[in-house]
């Protein structure tokens, strides 16, 4: 199982520079209270708030299991992490189908 996640995530590298990325930014977040996210660019430049604006501490919130405070910063975020995770499960099930067949 382990080195089917090894080869979908080299295949699918993208995946892993993104989830690199949140996951050290996360972290150095949690724990060193360092704050490496790029922040929203259309507030920045339009001073007003898109949809995701608040998603990035919703997803905090979350982690920290605060959900009163994710629901506060972003309610779209519960719609949006268990759709995420069910279509990188569906796409890996099938990268892992496709592997099966060409062994």
């Amino acid at each position: 199982m382990t080195s089917h996640i090894l080869k979908y995530l080299r295949v699918h590298w993208i995946y892993s520079m993104i989830l690199g990325y949140f996951g050290i930014s996360i972290l150095l977040y949690l724990f060193l209270d360092i704050h490496i996210l790029v922040p929203c660019l259309w507030k920045s430049i339009s001073g007003y708030e898109c949809p995701g604006c608040g998603l990035t501490t919703a997803f905090m919130a979350l982690l920290q299991l605060d959900w009163q405070r994710a629901w506060a910063a972003n309610p779209l975020i519960y719609i949006l992490v268990p759709a995420i995770i069910l279509l990188i499960l569906r796409d890996f099930g099938r990268f892992r189908a496709a592997q099966m067949i060409h062994q």
